[in-house]
């Protein structure tokens, strides 16, 4: 059971911190130009979301540097929370 809040806590986590964020400031209409590229964020990329509007808000609207590679990591943990999904589903017909 506690494995199954952590992964909870892993998909839903980013995207109520996103919420709040949209709800109580106005960083999503300082960092992006658009409404779609944060609503895509929201359903996909949360963490990279997140990681590209702290970019863009505390390095003057250019992602360089040590934010480059926040943004990097990022993308590479919301594909591994889908790779490990996938990963699971993937164990779970195999034992059946």
């Amino acid at each position: 059971m506690p494995c199954c809040l952590v992964a909870a806590l892993f998909m839903f986590g980013p995207r109520v911190v996103l919420f709040l964020i949209w709800i109580l400031t106005n960083w999503f209409s300082a960092a992006y130009l658009t409404v779609l590229w944060p609503l895509l964020g929201f359903i996909f990329m949360p963490y990279t979301t997140m990681a590209y509007m702290a970019a863009m808000l505390n390095n003057h609207g250019t992602v360089s540097g040590g934010w480059l590679v926040l943004v990097v990591l990022a993308v590479l943990v919301d594909l591994g929370v889908w790779g490990g999904g996938s990963q699971s589903r993937t164990r779970l017909v195999r034992k059946e």
